[in-house]
């Protein structure tokens, strides 16, 4: 797949992987590039991540299809905006923030109508273009969160390149979104920052306690390896979201502590197997491949119509492969031609666009 002129502004660790994955991956030949840091943009150029490196925002974005905002959460809605301004009315523009709910606020609704927002899931504990890697987002789930103003065309553009770089798109609501991450992605740094710091402020008989940890320890606390600044930035435009599902972590931890004082076996082993068998639903996204079916709705005419279509989907597990809109009449009904992998998905993909009423 072939993708139009994409600019990426940020180019650390994830906008240089986005870089080569569009260059290597989705055959795209303009990548222009704009990074606040010489160092930064100046390697992503060595690197091959971007091909063209643009001064200013302004430059970077002239003449292209597709703007990424890839630069530190606190920093993403200043940007966009002024990616918005600076790009022909034609041009969409996304992000790469793993946090929706301030960037949807901070924009107008005649900024939203050409923003999507997205969050690639993945990364590393490494940061700049040098870690870069074209296949980072190589089967990853990529949210995004359209808002009911966005033009369904520029939408879709979106969607394809997403797919183009090896994700796998998935629509979800803006406050669903913050309180899903602040469960499964923003609450294990805390608890890791937390276990890891304990164990170092352990004295004990003068022996160092992190020394002495193993395997377990060293897989639960991983992510404590991160970059201290970017997570202090996310947990704070999170807070909204995540303060509560730390104290609610907290009661359970106290609950359980004294299930441990009164050597309440039966306490335990409830919550160690309720544990256990939740687990068991953790796993690997699927790859993607199989059959491809295509599925035709009537989309109307309204805000907010195609992302209510894309987001019941995505609430409902549906993996969209493609899509591709027909428009209508002012006024009236076009058609969404929606592509899914497999005769399982197509199926429940029909019963949630044709059993809904307020689709």
């Amino acid at each position: 797949m072939s993708v139009e002129p994409v600019a990426v502004i940020g180019v650390g660790l994830m906008g240089a992987s986005l870089g080569l994955a569009l260059r290597e991956r989705a055959g795209a030949r303009v990548v222009r590039g704009f990074d606040p840091s010489t160092a930064h943009a100046a390697q992503a150029l060595e690197r091959g991540a971007i091909t063209d490196l643009a001064s200013s925002i302004e430059e970077a974005t002239q003449g292209v299809g597709v703007v990424f905002v890839a630069t530190p959460v606190p920093q993403i809605v200043e940007t966009t905006r002024s990616a918005i301004a600076a790009s022909d009315e034609a041009c969409v523009v996304s992000d790469l923030g793993s946090t929706k709910g301030g960037v949807m606020r901070g924009l107008t609704p005649s900024e939203r109508r050409r923003f999507v927002g997205g969050h690639p899931v993945c990364g590393g504990e490494t940061s700049g273009p040098a870690a870069a890697r074209s296949d980072l987002f190589s089967g990853a789930s990529w949210f995004l969160t359209p808002p009911d103003e966005i033009d369904p065309e520029l939408y879709t553009r979106v969607h394809r390149v997403v797919t183009a770089v090896g994700a796998r798109p998935t629509a979800i609501d803006v406050d669903e979104h913050d309180r899903l991450m602040a469960l499964v992605s923003h609450m294990p740094h805390v608890l890791a920052a937390t276990l890891v710091n304990e164990a170092a402020d352990a004295t004990g008989d003068g022996r160092d306690v992190l020394s002495a940890a193993g395997p377990s320890f060293r897989d639960l606390t991983r992510v404590a390896g991160s970059n201290p600044e970017l997570w202090a930035d996310i947990l704070v435009d999170n807070a909204g979201a995540l303060a509560p599902v730390v104290r609610a972590s907290g009661r359970r931890l106290a609950a359980l502590a004294d299930a441990i004082d009164a050597r309440d076996r039966d306490a335990i082993l409830t919550e160690f197997a309720a544990a256990r068998g939740s687990h068991s639903r953790i796993g690997p996204t699927a790859p993607a491949g199989g059959e491809h079916i295509t599925i035709e709705v009537p989309v109307a005419d309204r805000p907010g119509a195609l992302s209510a279509i894309t987001t019941a989907l995505g609430d409902a597990g549906v993996n969209i492969a493609d899509l591709s809109l027909r428009p209508g009449p002012p006024g009236g009904q076009g058609a969404l031609l929606v592509t899914v992998e497999g005769a399982s998905d197509a199926e429940l993909a029909r019963g949630v666009l044709f059993s809904a009423t307020d689709l």
